[in-house]
């Protein structure tokens, strides 16, 4: 069974966020991610983290105003300086924490701009991001995000991430695989597992329809936690999902409970 790490932004979320980490540690977890820990003192949250023996293995660059609508900002060639202001930012608390992975946001097509100079635009940013994380041992993570959930994104297919890493002229840019947004997006997901495992930085997981915990929805992640013991996958994947009720009562899945699957109907998540 590959290791798992519990997203502290979508899980044990009955709790302020700095007590999240015991409620990881009791839960089982060794290694936990969250989407923005900005909001918190990075030396408030490692001491979180050594008082409960936890590893941070991945969190996300600054997005913007995310009340305002804002889902990243390297695609958006009028928020240059903002985004390169993110990316020092998110390497303070990646390097405070000893956070190995930072995944950079592409946010939402401006409207009425070219897709050419978006994907420009956003080449240029990520390898930009990469280069100042490549020496301080972090990699960064690119993810595709389905179109469902959030509409407008530049990134949305794991092809499209791809093309976007052979692009860049740095070694130092890997694919965040998203179990929840491929499966959305109608991708054969073990396939495309398969053909991206060699660029793959990090694994994500929900279930869906409703992104909740695997075995509320159609996914097979039993096939897939197979296939990725199969690929030898040695990275984390991490729980980034909505429990459908109290978290810790919706862990059994990591203990192998039944996971048949339910009628398909489409990912209607509110936010990715």
């Amino acid at each position: 069974m590959p290791k798992f790490a519990a997203n502290l932004t979508l899980l044990f979320t009955e709790l302020p966020f700095l007590d999240r980490f015991a409620a990881a540690r009791a839960a089982g977890f060794d290694a936990v991610e969250c989407q923005f820990p900005y909001d918190h003192n990075a030396a408030d949250i490692r001491r979180r983290l050594d008082d409960n023996d936890l590893r941070m293995v991945l969190l996300n660059l600054p997005a913007g105003d995310w009340q305002a609508g804002d889902r990243g900002l390297a695609c958006d060639p009028r928020r240059h300086r903002e985004f390169r202001d993110s990316v020092h930012m998110a390497l303070e608390y990646a390097t405070l924490l000893d956070v190995p992975r930072v995944h950079c946001l592409a946010g939402i097509m401006p409207p009425g701009m070219d897709l050419r100079r978006a994907r420009e635009t956003y080449l240029f940013n990520v390898e930009h991001a990469a280069r100042l994380c490549g020496p301080r041992g972090i990699r960064l993570l690119i993810e595709p995000i389905n179109t469902i959930d959030m509409p407008g994104y530049f990134l949305s297919r794991t092809e499209q991430a791809l093309d976007i890493i052979a692009a860049c002229d740095n070694d130092n840019v890997f694919l965040q695989a998203d179990i929840y947004h491929m499966h959305c997006m109608g991708e054969d997901v073990p396939a495309m597992l398969r053909r991206a495992l060699p660029r793959i930085g990090h694994v994500q997981l929900a279930d869906a329809p409703g992104r909740h915990e695997p075995g509320t929805g159609v996914i097979d992640y039993p096939g897939i936690f197979a296939l990725l013991d199969e690929l030898d996958y040695q990275g984390w994947i991490g729980c980034e999902y909505r429990p459908r009720g109290d978290t810790a009562a919706g862990l059994r899945w990591r203990d192998g409970p039944s996971m048949a699957a339910m009628p398909d109907i489409a990912c209607l998540d509110p936010a990715a």
